[in-house]
């Protein structure tokens, strides 16, 4: 029998739909849906994944995604402690995908945003001045109604649209060949590995969660994230270790062990292997930054 299609987040008398989101921890399913979405952190931090990219994110982070790209903004462990009393923060936005189809939008004045969605199928990360910029106008179009939301978002896509201070997340040739069916198979094997990393890991587990053979899971795996399960793994780990070096004085084998790395050798080659950096290089860009 087929599922029924999945209804609109914004109401079908409503252009577009923002809500400010505040609770102990975001949404923990892995998903993917029709509308555009812009989401900037206010409060939380914890692991993203974009398409085919996985890194650490924080206060600040800024991500406008298209239609049918799958993303999951997964807090650490901390925030689903009831006993640490945590919360999150974030504002996101809304939009169809058939915002810019239709007159006026089909005009030259439109180009620069029609360019911009057209981009934001591999998602698009806003940094800098612009950063700030559009989180003053989320913030803003919150207190807004009517006709006042929708100039909102045009200015704010008119923003990023115009800024250098954006790249693309995901890599340029990732394509979803996801089904809507399987976002409860790939939330739970997502759920596994974000709940056990630090630890043991295990292939036939994953394949289990799936209801696949251990083969059949690897194949599937691999032609759903653009990799194998293993290097799945390994990249939550390098973005929970790239992390404690952010937030954390702990030495670099303290780091490599705390991300589920069980020499120190093996954690040093792999970090450099995806980020062109030692551990401890990488700890002092980022401080220069920050």
């Amino acid at each position: 029998m087929r599922k029924p299609l999945k209804k609109s987040r914004i109401p079908e008398n409503k252009a577009l739909l923002i809500k400010d989101l505040v609770a102990p921890y975001f949404d923990v399913n892995w998903h993917f849906h029709s509308e555009y979405q812009l989401f900037t952190v206010l409060k939380g931090r914890g692991t993203r994944f974009v398409g085919d990219n996985i890194q650490a994110f924080r206060e600040g982070d800024m991500v406008l995604t298209g239609p049918n790209l799958p993303h999951l903004w997964r807090n650490d462990p901390a925030y689903f402690r009831s006993e640490n009393q945590l919360e999150t923060r974030g504002v996101v936005i809304y939009f169809p995908e058939n915002f810019l189809n239709d007159s006026p939008f089909i005009f030259k004045e439109f180009e620069p945003i029609s360019v911009l969605l057209e981009q934001s199928r591999f998602g698009i990360e806003i940094g800098g001045e612009t950063n700030l910029q559009v989180k003053k106008l989320m913030l803003d179009m919150l207190q807004s109604s009517g006709p006042s939301q929708v100039i909102h978002l045009l200015s704010i896509l008119e923003t990023i649209a115009h800024s250098n201070e954006k790249q693309l997340i995901a890599n340029p040739g990732y394509i979803n060949s996801h089904k809507e069916s399987e976002e409860d198979r790939m939330g739970k094997v997502h759920d596994y590995v974000m709940n056990h990393f630090q630890g043991k890991v295990s292939l036939e587990d994953a394949a289990g969660l799936a209801n696949l053979s251990v083969s059949a899971f690897s194949r599937f795996f691999k032609s759903r994230m653009n990799r194998s399960f293993s290097d799945f793994l390994t990249e939550v780990r390098i973005a929970h270790a790239c992390k404690l070096l952010h937030d954390t004085d702990l030495n670099v084998s303290e780091v490599a062990f705390s991300s589920g790395f069980h020499t120190l050798s093996n954690f040093n080659r792999l970090f450099r292997q995806r980020t062109q950096k030692t551990p401890l290089e990488y700890r002092k860009e980022y401080q220069l930054h920050f």
